[in-house]
């Protein structure tokens, strides 16, 4: 049996017994009939970053063929800003691939992204997943290489606070019950996850945890995968769905917001990258990262500031990317650093096989770990457009192979210090920094924008809109204007609160 195949925990791949990238119409249908499934969901991204949903419920066979052929037509203008309400219908048309049994209905409902279209049948030019659609393919086209992707979704978990087992105040990372005190519940996310075809790489405990008024507050992250930045996109928006629906049942209070008071830790959405061709990742060359990886990363150095604006996309973004603190600030990049902006995790490029010596009835492996190497982006979060960040450092690594002075910039923009500690003042002098408001991040996109803009990969009116969108914040001062304001910072977390 296929390994892939077997203990697979999406339900639908175990039933259907193939990959879900090979998943038909008529796998849909059958899986409907013989699992005695009553009724069909359709969602899809709008321009508020959150899934939509469109219910079905299964009149009979010639009705579900249609609308899993034709799919629907819904009403654009008021999903997306950019689209006129005078000439505003959109066909929404599902994925097979992402089907999912939807574990919250009470009748059994099967799930389905969808793309839009627009009148003329064709795909959406500014819709997100379109774009990253498009991202992809001029990766790819540029470079022969496929662009992959995961991330680290982070949030706070918020229930009354039983004061038993107390954890100790920011030292959340890893953390086990009974001091941790929603890791059931996080299981239990990952459990619905895996079985609506997320990628799990693992799940834990994270620095930040408080209480306050009578609440705790505590931080926990499910990482994932690396897989086709589409895929990777899709996966990612599900998660943050299964997340809220079960804390609904719970009665826990989710968020995914960048920062939620001052002095504590912010929730990142950081995400790791990875280049691969013929099944082999390009990111080692013989132990060490490859010119391949030093190209890409130089890449998101260039481009880095205008990235911010699909990846931190409200004001209490730049809350969280203040000087001297974990969440990055300086363009830089370097190994194993938390300093930095993009870091060089630590790969798996040791020679010695250490499950052998951990277990000496082992015999070697000859395990391939190159595959495990990837680079980590550490600027975005919560409050991303999941389609848009990945199709922009999609952009960005891309950009990498275009520039004559690509490795120039990769050695220029290397740090192998803590850029915080005083002895490193001069190095962090020489290093450009990262906007500081939604307002500036609006300013450098549109300094940049030609370069998301070719092969068609960003439309212009969706870079209009975006920025339109930022500098409607009209923060430019904010950070500076809240500093002694605990009463404002609090007001402007709570309106930001459900970001993404």
């Amino acid at each position: 049996m296929n390994n892939e195949l077997e203990m697979n925990s999406n339900t639908l791949v175990e039933f259907l017994q193939k990959p879900a990238s090979e998943f038909t119409k008529a796998d849909m249908i059958r899986y409907i009939k013989e699992n005695d499934i009553h009724m069909v969901n359709f969602m899809y991204p709008a321009g508020d970053g959150r899934l939509k949903t469109l219910n079905f419920v299964i009149n009979n066979l010639a009705y579900l063929d249609a609308i899993l052929t034709c799919g629907e037509r819904v009403d654009g203008s008021s999903l997306f800003s950019f689209i006129e309400a005078g000439s505003s219908d959109l066909y929404v048309v599902p994925r097979f691939r992402t089907a999912f049994l939807d574990p919250f209905s009470a009748s059994p409902t099967l799930t389905m992204l969808c793309s839009f279209f627009n009148k003329d049948g064709a795909p959406l030019e500014s819709a997100p997943e379109y774009t990253l659609h498009k991202a992809c393919k001029a990766f790819t086209d540029v470079t022969g290489m496929e662009f992959q992707a995961m991330g680290e979704l982070e949030y706070y978990v918020i229930a009354p606070d039983d004061e038993l087992f107390p954890a100790t105040d920011q030292r959340g990372y890893h953390e086990s019950g009974p001091y941790a005190k929603f890791n059931q519940f996080r299981t239990e996310c990952m459990k619905y996850i895996a079985q609506a075809g997320g990628q799990i790489k693992y799940g834990h405990s994270e620095v930040g945890n408080f209480t306050l008024d009578g609440m705790v507050y505590e931080q926990n992250e499910i990482e994932f995968l690396p897989t086709r930045a589409s895929d990777a996109a899709d996966q990612l928006m599900i998660a943050k769905w299964v997340i809220r629906n079960l804390a609904n049942e719970y009665s826990y209070n989710i968020t995914f917001a960048p920062k939620i008071t001052v002095g504590k830790a912010g929730s990142g959405l950081h995400i790791h990258m990875r280049m691969m061709k013929d099944g082999k990742n390009r990111m080692l060359a013989n132990g060490i990262l490859s010119e391949t990886a030093r190209k890409a990363i130089a890449g998101m150095m260039v481009l880095a500031p205008s990235i911010t604006a699909f990846g931190n996309t409200n004001p209490t973004s730049y809350f969280r990317l203040v000087p001297h603190q974990e969440a990055p600030t300086n363009i830089c990049w370097g190994d194993r650093n938390r300093s930095v902006l993009v870091r060089v995790p630590l790969g798996w490029s040791a020679k010695t096989d250490m499950c052998m010596l951990a277990n000496p009835l082992e015999e070697e492996s000859h395990y391939d770990t190159t595959q495990k190497q990837t680079v980590e982006m550490r600027s975005p979060d919560g409050s991303a457009d999941l389609y848009q960040l990945l199709a922009g450092l999609a952009v960005a690594c891309r950009h990498g192979f275009e520039m004559e002075n690509a490795l120039e910039i990769a050695e220029k923009t290397y740090v192998n210090v803590n850029i915080h500690q005083a002895e490193n003042a001069a190095r962090l002098e020489s290093l450009e920094q990262l906007p500081d408001s939604c307002a500036a991040s609006a300013d450098r996109l549109q300094q940049q924008r030609a370069i998301f803009e070719k092969y068609n990969v960003f439309s212009p009116a969706m870079i209009d809109g975006i920025i339109k969108k930022l500098k409607s914040y009209n923060d430019a001062t904010l950070r500076a204007d809240l500093q002694n304001n605990p009463e404002g910072m609090k007001e402007l977390v709570k309106a930001y609160f459900h970001c993404g």
